[in-house]
């Protein structure tokens, strides 16, 4: 079924993607697609290199008369999320993914697709392998472990690239180029726990929050989408209170820059109350049915009846961490002051797992002004040291300041109302591109992001419009033909 792909157009581009869907690349498990872009830079006899952190990075000369041009490089991350649904047999480490054609979409079968970001990834590889594309200079940079840290941006060396413009292809709306992006930090949580034994005249059960779509964390923060870290603990919380449950364990989430698709908690009922929690159950359903409807029209809470756990968590930390959870500052926390529909600040409750006595807590805080993100980061870190737990932040990325007057701008603005008749749209994203790292290392950068349109990144859901794919290649053909001089 995937092969079908490899008849769109452009072929080079869908091709080179096609390949990529075949090499297992989650974040952090890089190494196959590593060395699968490095024999590809050889075999096209060209300078390239793998830095001492798996970062890859291949040289082409400009096409004759084209020397004088300023460098571009072409950049993009090999790492991609690895998200499936709960009824898909997948592994990431091993499996390829299913992608095939959705009518005007190319999608994957209940895992994510890589688009995020294979399209930006074959692009470049498209760029180097052709000999008809007139170009400048040419550098690619293929980053590493960008959807799990960025740590492939942040130990880039200076000194190895000589391009002025990065054009970073991972953004996923064609027709708008960014110029700015938000940064981040993630704060982990830690309450520690000790196990007790049952209570006599106790039942048990798997309380399940299922069907949310989930999506990026950024991109898709300001949908209201339901949150299934959060949705758990409200129901645990009210029947904690109603009819006395006790939490035995929970796992909801699975990644920081994904909103939470799932969770699951198994818990003691008192068998004298085991009818009326059911009850409340299908009323909690219902309850969340309504509220998500428009967003999330499929969610479910359920209850299964199974054994009786070995033991549960002692209730005052029971106690202090629905609480927490339930005080937890998540969503859009600030707009844009001067531009209200752009969100400035926000935050992901991503990840709920119990093990070994303690409860972790994974939050990804995101803002387009740094000491904005550090003020929410530290609010969200108060609450849950308040409930008695351990919470530190790590990982803090700075954010992409917008150049209004950047030169490169300019000219991807002009060719693009040369090429498609209208001016594109000029924004900011509430992601956290690479830009930020990059441009604090290479300080002389101009740059710009930009893309085809991928929506419901970083879930099964994921997909890339083909119309604009085939945009996105032309665009970036005909930026490279009007690159500045130099």
């Amino acid at each position: 079924m995937s092969q079908e792909i490899l008849n769109l157009k452009p072929k080079a581009l869908w091709n080179h993607f096609y390949s990529l869907t075949q090499i297992p690349r989650p974040s952090k498990k890089e190494g196959k697609i590593i060395e699968f872009v490095k024999q590809f830079g050889e075999n096209l006899g060209l300078e390239t290199l793998v830095d001492e952190v798996g970062n890859v990075i291949i040289k082409k000369p400009a096409t004759p008369g084209m020397e004088n041009r300023k460098g571009i490089i072409l950049q993009g991350h090999l790492d991609m999320v690895p998200q499936k649904n709960s009824d898909t047999d997948h592994n990431f480490e091993t499996d390829p993914i299913e992608a095939y054609i959705d009518g005007e979409w190319v999608t994957a079968k209940g895992t994510t697709l890589g688009s995020d970001n294979g399209m930006g990834v074959a692009a470049a590889m498209a760029v180097l392998e052709s000999k008809e594309l007139v170009h400048g200079p040419i550098e690619a940079l293929f980053t590493i472990d960008e959807e799990t840290g960025m740590t492939g941006a942040e130990n880039l060396k200076p000194g190895i690239l000589d391009g002025d413009i990065l054009l970073n292809m991972d953004s996923e709306d064609e027709g708008e180029l960014y110029i700015g992006c938000a940064g981040g930090i993630d704060t982990t949580v830690k309450f520690s726990y000790n196990e007790e034994p049952l209570p006599p005249g106790m039942v048990a059960y798997k309380v399940a929050v299922t069907g949310l779509k989930g999506g990026h964390s950024g991109l898709d923060i300001h949908l209201g989408k339901g949150n299934a870290c959060l949705i758990l603990n409200e129901t645990l919380l009210n029947a904690c209170e109603r009819f006395g449950i006790m939490l035995s364990s929970i796992d909801a989430g699975s990644l920081r820059n994904a909103i939470p698709r799932e969770g699951f908690a198994t818990i003691a009922v008192p068998a004298i109350e085991e009818n009326s929690f059911l009850e409340y159950i299908s009323q909690a359903n219902l309850s969340a049915r309504e509220t998500y409807k428009n967003i999330d029209p499929d969610v479910k809470i359920s209850a299964e009846k199974i054994n009786l756990p070995v033991s549960v968590i002692d209730v005052v930390t029971q106690h202090n961490f629905y609480n927490a959870v339930a005080e937890c500052p998540n969503g859009v926390l600030s707009r844009n002051k001067n531009m209200p529909d752009v969100v400035e600040t926000s935050s992901n409750l991503a990840i709920v797992k119990s093990d070994n006595g303690v409860i972790t807590i994974a939050i990804l805080s995101r803002s387009a002004v740094d000491s904005e993100r550090d003020k929410y980061a530290g609010q969200i870190a108060d609450v849950f040291k308040n409930a008695g737990a351990e919470a530190f932040h790590h990982g803090a990325y700075p954010g992409w300041k917008p150049d209004v007057d950047s030169s490169v701008l300019e000219t991807m603005k002009q060719v693009y109302k040369n090429k498609f008749g209208k001016v594109p749209e000029v924004k900011v994203i509430h992601a956290g591109l690479e830009c930020g790292i990059l441009g604090a290392i290479y300080t002389n950068w101009d740059m710009i992001s930009f893309g085809p349109t991928i929506r419901f990144p970083h879930s099964p859901d994921e997909k890339v419009n083909i119309k604009t794919v085939e945009k996105f290649w032309e665009f970036l053909v005909e930026t490279l033909k009007h690159a500045p001089e130099k």
